[in-house]
């Protein structure tokens, strides 16, 4: 019995970090399937507010405000089992948010803008006019979320950590 093959992400099967090329992906087919739903369904759509969007930005703020955290934690050599100390499965945890919501926030970017595009092809149509708004707050709340999450991911990476190109950096250079 032969064993599993390894990801994509790395030859052991390890995950890796987030690629942008597969966030670009994903927003493009997104906003591919955007696109074609507003393109049909118009008629049926409600007038987009602004605040339907801004829940992205909610998100990523918070995101955010983890980042900071986790990132003095790492830096100030907090991260442990101790009780007063940030514990390894949280860190674990973070990285598992940080990768689904760069993924929410690529899919809500292409969709979001895919649909704005749309709606700034259609001229002089009411409830296209009032629809932009809400639809470019979506599509830059799904770009802030992608940003936020893939600095949280950033963020939760060890000191030690491999480097892009697979090599352990040497802990006596500093």
């Amino acid at each position: 019995m032969t064993a599993p093959s390894p990801g994509p992400d790395d030859p052991e099967g390890r995950l890796g970090p987030t690629r942008v090329r597969d966030l670009i992906l994903l927003a493009v087919g997104a906003a591919i399937l955007g696109w074609v739903l507003i393109a049909f369904n118009f008629g049926d759509f409600p007038i987009i507010r602004w605040y339907t969007g801004a829940a992205l930005f909610v998100l990523a703020a918070v995101e955010a405000v983890v980042a900071l955290v986790v990132r003095r934690r790492v830096a100030d050599n907090e991260v442990g089992q101790a009780r007063e100390q940030l514990h390894p499965l949280t860190v674990a945890r973070l990285v598992a948010l940080a990768k689904a919501s760069a993924i929410v926030g690529a899919v809500a970017a292409g969709a979001w803008g895919a649909i704005a595009g749309y709606l700034f092809h259609l001229q002089d149509v009411a409830s296209a006019n009032a629809s932009k708004a809400g639809s470019i707050i979506g599509a830059l709340g799904g770009i802030a979320l992608v940003v936020a999450a893939l600095w949280l991911e950033q963020c939760c990476r060890a000191p030690d950590d491999p480097t892009d190109d697979g090599q352990v950096p040497n802990p006596d250079a500093a």
